[in-house]
């Protein structure tokens, strides 16, 4: 996992309550939930409010349910002999702790807390004790905890009430750090506690931004932290746990990002994925005893013209496991450290999550992957035989998933001469042209790829519709140069790219290019907007969720704590000229134009986008006599987490979709069924 991708989810005890519990931000008393009129609870689910959003029809129901019941095993850490592998996975309502003891063994739940657990880590030296995050209701505000297996209790580390990220525990037992708000709100410090009393935490820097710890050096001393102000902006510095003594390893001429990083063994040198050097990720290794030069070391990857998204070390540190994104598929590479030779890996085709080598052992590599057609599941690799041991098969609720879509990779042409990488997903038995479902990533520096979504495949196989993903600039995964194409005031240029989609459905033949759907979240939920709003003859139907209405709204409102990286990627709303630009692409100000049904859907504690955000666009559309279908979930912040409102609004989006695009007579779920 890199830090530009680092979304951690989570808060009740296991058994009793903790003294403190991380509370989200709370309107005020007196105020009303929503501003929308009309919204009101669903039967039997109070904790979603709904406005002009219909029952869901039985026979829907029932078609969607064994989609609904798709889950993941998702790779947390593996215990230091190798025998123990923590995932987090979903048996009940929302994601917990689970460990599995053999290949294909039981999944042994560790938690049974109504909120989602996506973060833990196993003490080094004893898996019977484990440190997690979580939040409540979707908020974000995570706090750290302790977990005793021994007696099923966990224990609160922190305030309970500032932010906090990032889990690192030292191989030698003796310090945990992590990323918190507690100064002043605003700015992420960095704080290392004793692993044996880790209420004794006292912070490592107190400076402005935001400041993330990596890893440890083998003997617990030395500590990496990476400073962060943007996905293409970051540097790595190193501090003396003890004394607290800084120093910055990346030179400060130049910028780039700052993905991974790693301590040799013997603690005197780091291996660096960064693009600082090249329009890719690339690995280097950096001498602690060199001064920082803005002269690119040899690259350990330089044969690989794709960006490094992940680097596990072995504990001998002979072997440093290298993932590869080449063109949204992983690849894995074992590079020599001493020869420094990389050779290939066979792993499943798809998409890794995850990578972990246990830290008492150097000859067995955990990893996840998920693709088109499996969830994400644990598997070990043996590096002397390369073959991987399935240890998770993840259930996708009894469906035979032969019938899933592969998606086909495409590219067309754009504005600038830019190219947008796509994946297309075609349903297999079709008669004329079908309707296409555009799913907009969001980020905006996300990368969309193929992993297992049952969304896309119920689409496809049960309503006959094609799904077409785009990467348009912007995107991470294809060089920094394409990433920083729809920084500040150029992402008016990207909505070209929005354009370029439209016309490319037009040029297929199976494909009808007059229904039209746009789904996406966040800053996918923008696109959405803007889609509606910047080409409204061409989009028949749109489902934004928790996205951006007007970016200098947005910027205003989002938690401080992210205001300033945000700006470091849409521009500062508070220069004039760039504000100029921001309303004139905000789909917030171009409400007449938008023709399309609209279906928004947002969660009550978001701390990223709003809920003004989603009930400003809602009201705006509404003044003007359109319908809009509204959601929010009051228990729920950028996204859903527990399943009976996924559930619930999964549902909708799909009667939505089906009601303003229809699938054409004669295939799945069409209308010649």
């Amino acid at each position: 996992m890199t830090l530009r991708t680092l979304t951690p989810l989570l808060v009740s005890l296991l058994t009793g309550a903790p003294a403190a519990l991380a509370q989200p931000a709370q309107k005020p008393a007196a105020q009303a939930p929503t501003t929308v009129q009309g919204a009101a609870p669903l039967p039997g689910q109070p904790n979603l409010l709904a406005s002009g959003v219909p029952a869901i029809p039985p026979e829907l129901r029932k078609r969607v349910l064994q989609y609904l019941e798709s889950r993941s095993a998702n790779l947390l850490d593996v215990s230091q002999d190798g025998k123990q592998v923590l995932i987090s996975t979903r048996f009940a309502d929302t994601n917990q702790l689970h460990v599995v003891e053999q290949p294909l063994g039981a999944r042994s739940q560790l938690t049974f807390t109504p909120e989602p657990i996506n973060t833990a880590r196993f003490h080094p030296k004893d898996p019977n004790t484990l440190f997690f995050l979580q939040d409540v209701g979707g908020g974000e505000f995570f706090q750290v905890y302790r977990l005793d297996r021994r007696n099923g209790r966990s224990e609160l580390l922190t305030d309970g009430k500032s932010r906090h990220e990032v889990l690192s525990l030292s191989d030698d037992g003796k310090w945990l750090a992590y990323g918190g708000t507690g100064r002043n709100g605003k700015d992420t410090d960095v704080y290392v506690a004793p692993m044996e009393n880790p209420r004794q935490a006292r912070r490592l820097t107190e400076a402005e931004g935001t400041w993330y710890p990596g890893h440890f050096s083998r003997d617990g001393s030395k500590l990496l932290i990476t400073q962060f102000r943007a996905a293409d902006d970051s540097d790595l510095h190193v501090v003396d746990v003890k004394t607290g003594e800084r120093r910055q390893l990346t030179p400060k001429e130049g910028k780039g990002s700052i993905d991974e990083a790693l301590f040799t063994p013997d603690g005197k040198s780091v291996y660096v994925v960064t693009d600082r050097y090249s329009d890719f990720s690339e690995l280097y290794k950096l001498e602690l005893d060199k001064a920082p030069s803005t002269t690119a070391p040899p690259s350990l990857t330089k044969s690989i013209r794709w960006n490094v998204e992940g680097i596990a070390l072995s504990q001998d540190g002979k072997t440093l496991a290298v993932s590869v994104n080449e063109d949204g598929y992983s690849r894995l590479y074992l590079l020599d450290t001493k020869r420094g030779s990389l050779t290939p890996a066979e792993v499943p085709r798809g998409v890794m999550a995850n990578m972990v080598f246990p830290r008492g052992r150097s000859d067995v590599l955990a990893y996840a992957i998920t693709t088109s057609k499996s969830p994400a599941d644990a598997y070990l690799l043996e590096l002397r035989t390369k073959k991987s041991t399935r240890w998770t098969r993840s259930e996708v609720g009894g469906l035979d998933t032969g019938t899933f879509v592969e998606p086909e990779l495409v590219r067309y042409k754009s504005t600038d001469n830019v190219e947008v990488p796509a994946f297309l997903y075609m349903p297999r038995e079709r008669k004329g042209k079908v309707p296409v479902v555009i799913i907009f990533h969001g980020g905006p520096e996300g990368q969309s790829r193929p992993y297992l979504s049952t969304f896309t495949q119920f689409l496809a196989v049960e309503l006959g519709m094609a799904v077409l993903v785009p990467n348009v600039r912007g995107s991470d995964g294809y060089g920094k140069a394409f990433r920083a194409m729809d920084d500040g005031v150029k992402r008016e240029q990207s909505l070209a790219d929005i354009g370029a989609t439209l016309d490319y459905i037009a040029s297929r033949p199976e494909l009808e290019a007059s229904r039209v759907g746009v789904y996406g979240g966040s800053y996918g939920g923008y696109m959405v907007l803007a889609s509606a709003a910047f080409f409204p003859e061409r989009i028949r139907a749109a489902v934004d969720v928790v996205g951006i209405s007007s970016l200098p709204t947005f910027l205003q409102n989002t938690q401080a704590y992210r205001r300033d990286l945000r700006r470091a990627e849409y521009g500062d709303e508070r220069q004039p000229e760039v504000r100029q630009v921001q309303e004139r692409i905000s789909p917030l100000n171009a409400v007449d134009r938008i023709k399309a049904a609209l279906f928004v859907q947002q969660g009550a504690n978001d701390p990223r986008v709003p809920q003004s955000e989603a009930e400003q666009i809602v009201k705006a559309v509404r003044a003007r006599g359109a319908d809009v279908w509204y959601l929010l979930a009051l228990d729920e912040g950028h996204g859903f987490g527990k399943k009976a409102n996924r559930d619930t609004i999964t549902m909708a989006t799909f009667l939505f979709l089906e009601k303003h695009l229809g699938a054409p007579a004669g295939t799945p779920g069409g209308a010649g069924k």
